[in-house]
This record gives C-alpha cells, sequence and structure tokens, in this order.
C-alpha cells in the first residue's frame, strides 16, 4: 500500500494542535495525524499527517497559512514492509548487565545477560536510544552501588522495558505508567512476552495520577524517560511522591537540557547523584533529600 506524508512545522504548541485537529477533517482523511515537540531545544512543533491517498495540497497550503505553519513537504514512502526491515537491521542492545533483542536474536543472548525481550515493532524503547540505554546503564550502577529498591515506577513506560528491567533484578512488583492507551497495551504484551506478568502491573495515568500510583508511595526508585517540559512539571509531584533517599533516573533530554531539569528537582528537594551524557542526550540520576 502506498503511504503519503505531509509534515511542517511551528512556533507554537497550541497552534500545532490546533492544526493537527484541522488536519483531521481534510478530504482525503489522514489516517493518522502526529503532533510533536522537536527535541532540539528550539521550542518548535512538527505537525504530520500520514495518508493512503495523494493529500489535497491546497488544502494543506490553506491550513499552513491560517496557522502560521512553513508550507508541508508531501513524501510518498516507497511500499516497504519497515518491520521485517528494523528487524534485520536492528542488532541487540547491551547496557550494563542488560541485553535488549528481539526474537530473531534469541540465540545471541550472552549466558549472565539480564534479557529483556523487545519486538522492533513496537516502536519507542527498544534500547537503541540513547535515553532508553542511559537509564538501564543508571539502574545497572544503582544495583552494583548496594541500592535494593523496594517500589519502583516507571512514568510514561512506552515499552516498559525500564520497570521490566527493575523487575528482573530485584524482588517487588513494579509499577508502569503511561498516558497513551496503546501504549500501555504494548506494554502489557511486552510484560507477557518476557514472563513478567505479575511482577510488572501496567496502567493508563498522566503521570501519578492513578488510585495505584497514589496508594504506592512513597517510592524508592521513579523512572520517568520522557520530555524536558513534561519533566520540569512533574518535579513536585516526583517529590511528593518519592521517599526520602529513595532515586529518580530521569532521561529524555538533550545535552543542552540538562542543567534546566536538574535546577527543577534539585529546588523540589533532590540531590544530583550521577549524570551521564551518550551522544546528544543525557540521563540524570538524583536522590531525594
Amino acid at each position: 500500500m502506498t503511504t503519503f506524508t505531509a509534515l511542517t512545522t511551528l512556533a507554537n504548541e497550541d497552534a500545532a494542535r490546533a492544526l493537527g485537529e484541522a488536519m483531521e477533517e481534510m478530504a482525503p482523511e489522514p489516517v493518522g495525524v502526529g503532533v510533536f515537540e522537536i527535541e532540539d531545544g528550539s521550542g518548535r512543533w512538527e505537525v504530520g499527517g500520514y495518508f493512503t491517498e495523494r493529500p489535497d495540497e491546497a488544502a494543506l497550503a490553506l491550513l499552513s497559512a491560517a496557522f502560521g505553519a512553513q508550507p508541508f513537504a508531501i513524501s510518498e514512502l516507497p511500499d516497504i514492509d519497515w518491520v521485517a526491515k528494523v528487524r534485520r537491521e536492528l542488532s541487540p542492545v547491551e547496557a550494563g548487565r542488560f541485553f535488549v533483542y528481539g526474537s530473531h536474536d534469541a540465540d545471541k543472548v550472552p549466558e549472565g545477560a539480564v534479557a529483556l525481550l523487545i519486538e522492533a515493532a513496537m516502536a519507542f524503547g527498544t534500547g537503541h536510544h540513547g535515553t532508553t540505554q542511559g537509564c538501564l546503564r543508571a539502574l545497572d550502577r544503582l544495583d552494583t552501588q548496594g541500592v535494593m529498591a523496594q517500589n519502583v515506577a516507571d512514568i510514561g513506560c512506552g515499552t516498559a522495558v525500564l520497570a521490566m528491567a527493575a523487575a528482573r533484578i530485584w524482588p517487588n512488583p513494579v509499577l508502569a505508567s503511561d498516558i497513551d492507551a496503546v501504549a500501555v497495551e504494548v506494554a502489557e504484551a511486552n510484560v507477557l512476552a518476557n514472563g513478567l506478568e505479575g511482577r510488572v502491573l501496567c496502567v493508563e495515568a498522566a503521570g501519578f495520577d492513578h488510585p495505584d500510583l497514589a496508594a504506592a508511595a512513597p517510592f524508592d526508585l521513579v523512572f520517568a524517560n520522557i520530555l524536558k517540559g513534561p519533566l520540569i512539571e512533574l518535579a513536585p509531584d516526583m517529590a511528593a511522591h518519592v521517599g526520602q533517599g529513595g532515586h529518580v533516573i530521569l532521561s529524555g533530554l538533550l545535552v543542552e537540557q540538562a542543567e534546566d531539569v536538574t535546577g527543577a528537582y534539585v529546588g523540589a528537594g533532590f540531590t544530583l547523584h550521577e549524570r551521564e551524557d551518550i551522544g546528544e542526550w543525557t540521563t540524570l540520576v538524583l536522590r531525594r533529600n
């Protein structure tokens, strides 16, 4: 099936979201519309639509002008089995003792590794991104330093790879939450594929806004691999839900964004424990005072 994309950028979040909603009313109708903050520190937003028929270029031009966006770039995607392509090209990832792999690489799991099965079709959180690697490596270091968290949450869990990693090395169940219902379904599928049912519990929630998370607090360790803005907004809630002496592992940050996030968490009652930069991405580990 031929697929067309139409992509643009603009400087205002409200306008970006409004443009995304307006695109959904187009004819031919897009099969999907995405609105994302561009992770380069510019504050700009990307709006994209996916179509199975060539989109109406005149309608897109009117929309871009109406919402102050750049002209749409329209592309035709080749008819490729992307999942098969990704499976061929993505190699397993080692992050500390953790080994993240797809089922096609099951024969490559090293002896003694903590294995985490994440299929290439499962989108963000396959372990190849510097933010996921950074969080796994930070978890491995905390464990090596003698930390054994009894109560762990993974906020914005995506594939739940971080929650599953904690459940593999520590004895108690882990709570994993995501604001997106599809992500929660993916997380639950991964938990089942890894034989961790009952060990990782997945819920749909924005931040800590769920009865299970409220009941389980205070936490000894919280992962949040999301974005700079949501992380800063989450700092007061994080302080309210992490116990004294507990840790947070934060990522989804560009290197130049790390100081702002660190400042927000220090202001909320945390102390920087360590920082690791992997390429253009930063992972922070902070300890609750």
